[in-house]
């Protein structure tokens, strides 16, 4: 069956944080006096993630709800911030990653949307991210190029659930076997993709992934371009 919609992951498929979200926190947490480098800021981030469930009282993962006990837990529990002094470093926290300055696009982003366009093909985005996903989209001048943007805050399930790739195939009213996803991780992106009956393709820009015969993998987005127009 022709290929008739391609849907990415966002962040490190299209787009980076720059800094670095641990940098980022560490850059916070230095404001407030507190004494944590980017590295030590990365293990704890990494240990909280953990530790919190997929909802915190009814907030799902990546909602303002469930991004708020994430950061009380990192700047109060475990590095005894204040707790009266809190809001003020969720407010500038959530300023910073609603901000399309916060992301940069990777090289040939905006030639692969538009090659892909070009060839008839409609565009989607599929992430576990919070509901400012469209916004940042908008910001990063790629708005109007995706009919379909799900994310998994707003939509209560995630990657690698199936469920999600659904979603987006249902919305843009097409056929499993019509679509493919690209995303950088193998089990959330690739594996999940799959599982909902879509092609996948591994987008590898820091080539971490060794080397396998499947699934394809490219190392940058022209390269992603080359395999999505040769199919």
């Amino acid at each position: 069956m022709s290929l008739r919609f391609v849907s990415l992951d966002f962040c490190q498929t299209l787009a980076f944080e720059a800094p670095a979200r641990h940098e980022i926190y560490a850059e916070e947490a230095r404001s407030l006096g507190l004494d944590v480098g980017a590295e030590a800021m990365r293990e704890l981030m990494g240990r909280v993630h953990a530790e919190l469930p997929r909802e915190v009282g009814g907030a799902w993962r990546y909602s303002d709800g469930w991004f708020r006990a994430f950061i009380e837990r990192i700047f109060v529990r475990h590095l005894g911030h204040d707790a009266g002094e809190l809001e003020p470093v969720a407010a500038r926290l959530f300023a910073r990653f609603s901000d399309p300055r916060t992301f940069r696009l990777f090289p040939g982003a905006a030639a692969l949307l538009d090659a892909l366009a070009r060839r008839g093909l409609r565009l989607g985005v599929v992430s576990n991210w919070s509901p400012r996903l469209a916004g940042l989209l908008q910001g990063l001048g790629l708005g109007g190029r995706f009919e379909v943007v799900v994310s998994s805050a707003a939509e209560r399930v995630e990657k690698p659930e199936p469920r999600i790739f659904t979603l987006a195939l249902e919305r843009a009213g097409v056929e499993p076997a019509e679509a493919l996803h690209a995303g950088d991780h193998l089990e959330k992106d690739c594996l999940a993709a799959r599982a909902a009956g879509m092609r996948c393709v591994l987008v590898d820009h820091a080539g971490r992934e060794p080397a396998r015969p499947d699934p394809p993998r490219v190392s940058s987005l022209p390269e992603l371009e080359e395999y999505v127009l040769a199919q």
